[in-house]
C-alpha cells in the first residue's frame, strides 16, 4: 500500500504568525481584518523536544480567533527556551510561521511525515493535545502544525471557532485561562 499523502492528513484550518510585537498584530487582525473575537491564554507551557532534538519548554501567550472559517493563532514566547518560534524571531523572518492541520491519529501523521523526509521541528503538547511541527521543505511560510487534540483542547477550538458565530465586534479580545 502506498504511503498517505500529506494532503490526506487533514484539512488546513489555521495558519499561525509569530509577530514581532504580539500587541500590534492583535489590534491590526481585530481593527483592520475583522477577525475575531480572540481568545488570549497567558503564560501556556509547551514541554517537549525543539529543535535538533533539546527538550524545550517555551512558555507562550497565544491569541486565537476566526477570520471566516480560518482559525488565526498569534503567539508570542515569553522565555528563552529553544524553540520553532524563537529560531523563527531570531532569523528576522516575518510573516505566516505556519499553517496547522487538526488530525485523529498522530502516529499516522508521523509515518507520512517520515515517509515523505520531512523534518520535525518541535514535537510538543500541553494540555493533553500533542503536535509537531515539520519543515515541509518549501521555505519560510512552509511549515505546518500537526495537532491531535484532546477533549480539552478541542473544547477550546470549539468555543473560538462559536465565539466568531454572529459577532458583533464587541470585546474583541478576551483573556482566558485553562
Amino acid at each position: 500500500m502506498a504511503a498517505k499523502r500529506f494532503t490526506e492528513l487533514g484539512e488546513v484550518n489555521q495558519i499561525a504568525f509569530v509577530p514581532e510585537d504580539f500587541d500590534a498584530a492583535l489590534r491590526f487582525w481585530v481593527e483592520t481584518m475583522g477577525a475575531g473575537p480572540f481568545f488570549v491564554l497567558t503564560g501556556t507551557t509547551a514541554s517537549g523536544i525543539g529543535p535538533k532534538g533539546v527538550p524545550s519548554s517555551p512558555v507562550l501567550d497565544i491569541a486565537l480567533g476566526h477570520w471566516g472559517d480560518i482559525q488565526v493563532e498569534l503567539i508570542r514566547q515569553t522565555n528563552d527556551a529553544p524553540s520553532t518560534y524563537k529560531a523563527w524571531r531570531d532569523a528576522g523572518n516575518a510573516g505566516i510561521h505556519h499553517t496547522c492541520i487538526a488530525v485523529t491519529d498522530l502516529a499516522e501523521a508521523r509515518r507520512v511525515v517520515a515517509a515523505k523526509g520531512m523534518e520535525i521541528l518541535l514535537d510538543a503538547g500541553a494540555n493533553g493535545a500533542e503536535w509537531i511541527y515539520v519543515d515541509t521543505g518549501g521555505g519560510p511560510g512552509t511549515i505546518v502544525e500537526i495537532i491531535q487534540h484532546s477533549a480539552a483542547s478541542q473544547r477550546l477550538m470549539d468555543m473560538v471557532r462559536q465565539g466568531a458565530v454572529g459577532w458583533d465586534g464587541s470585546d474583541p479580545i478576551r483573556q482566558i485561562a485553562i
